[in-house]
């Protein structure tokens, strides 16, 4: 699993523990017969869905993204093979370079 898998799976777990414990407590708080105990639910469940809404388009717009690059990046090594392997090389060499400091 990459990092950015790993990633996404955090925040989609701490998005799903966001959003129970705000359910949990819009059930269980306020009278149901005051106003603005209504007022605020209506007003938390909106926020709640807004942020799903804005999450999942988030996710959606990196995924495209990503997978974009992976594209070009792939018709970059098809077309240019020799320069891709020393791309490649460089960047293996560089990050070893980086480790070996640690």
């Amino acid at each position: 699993m990459s990092s950015s898998d790993q990633f996404e799976s955090h925040l989609d777990d701490d998005l799903a523990l966001l959003t129970e414990t705000l359910e949990e407590v819009l059930r269980a708080s306020g009278d149901p017969a005051d106003q603005k105990y209504i007022e605020l639910k209506l007003k938390a469940e909106q926020a709640l869905e807004d942020v799903k809404s804005r999450v999942s388009q988030a996710s959606d717009s990196y995924y495209y993204r990503a997978k974009n690059a992976a594209y070009r990046a792939d018709d970059y090594v098809h077309e240019k093979p020799w320069q891709g392997i020393g791309i490649g090389a460089a960047a293996g060499l560089f990050v070893g370079l980086l480790l070996a400091r640690r």
